[in-house]
C-alpha cells in the first residue's frame, strides 16, 4: 500500500497587528482573512496583537521602559517576526495614534529588511491611498520591506463582520500569492507518494 510523505517546512513566524481599538472589528476580519489565505501556501506560526486589548496601558507609557510586561512581550514578538501584517482602520485620513505609538516603541533597528504586508479598512474608497501615503512612509522610515501589494477594504466590502466582496477576496488572494515566494522555507509541500 502506498505511503504518503510530507516534507517538513519551517513555520513562518507571522505577527499581525490589528490597529483597531474596537471589538468586533472589520480590521480584525481582514487580518484573519489574510492569515487564512497565506496559510494556503505557507506553514504559519501566527500571533495577533490586538490594539483593543492593549491601547489604554500602551497609551500611558511614554517610553518602552514604562511598558507593562505583557505589552513588552507583544513588541518583542513584533521584532522577532519573519513577517508582519500591519493593519489598521483609517481615522481622519490616517492610522490611529495608538497604532503609531506601538511602532514608535519598537526598536529603531528591529524592523530593518523585515517584510511587512500593509492592510487598512475605512468607511469608503476615498481612503484607499492611505496605504501609500501613511503606511509606506512609516515602515520605510523603519527600513522595513513593505510588500508591493497591500489590501484596503471599505465598509462596502464587508457583510457585517465577514468579507463580502469578491473584489476584496481577490485582493487578499493576490497579496498572499505575491508574498508567498519570499518565504520558500515555509512553503507547504505537496504530498508525495512513496511506493
Amino acid at each position: 500500500m502506498p505511503n504518503s510523505e510530507k516534507s517538513v517546512a519551517k513555520p513562518l513566524k507571522v505577527v499581525a497587528v490589528n490597529g483597531s481599538a474596537y471589538q468586533p472589528s472589520r480590521t480584525r476580519v481582514l487580518v484573519e482573512a489574510l492569515l487564512a489565505e497565506l496559510s494556503q501556501s505557507l506553514v504559519l506560526e501566527t500571533h495577533v496583537v490586538d490594539l483593543a486589548e492593549i491601547a489604554r496601558p500602551l497609551g500611558a507609557a511614554l517610553s518602552r521602559d514604562e511598558l507593562p510586561a505583557e505589552i513588552e512581550a507583544q513588541i518583542v514578538a513584533i521584532e522577532a517576526a519573519d513577517l508582519i501584517i500591519a493593519a489598521a482602520p483609517v481615522y481622519r485620513g490616517s492610522f490611529p495614534g495608538h497604532f503609531k505609538h506601538l511602532f514608535d516603541l519598537v526598536g529603531m533597528d528591529a524592523l530593518i529588511d523585515k517584510p511587512v504586508l500593509l492592510a487598512a479598512t475605512g468607511g469608503s474608497d476615498r481612503h484607499a491611498l492611505v496605504l501609500e501615503h501613511q503606511f509606506r512612509p512609516l515602515f520605510g522610515f523603519l527600513q522595513a520591506l513593505s510588500l508591493p501589494i497591500g489590501v484596503y477594504a471599505s465598509t462596502a466590502d464587508f457583510n457585517g463582520y465577514e468579507v463580502g466582496s469578491p473584489a476584496l477576496r481577490e485582493r487578499i488572494r493576490l497579496a498572499a500569492e505575491r508574498a508567498a515566494p519570499l518565504f520558500a522555507d515555509a512553503a507547504r509541500q505537496p504530498l508525495r507518494r512513496v511506493a
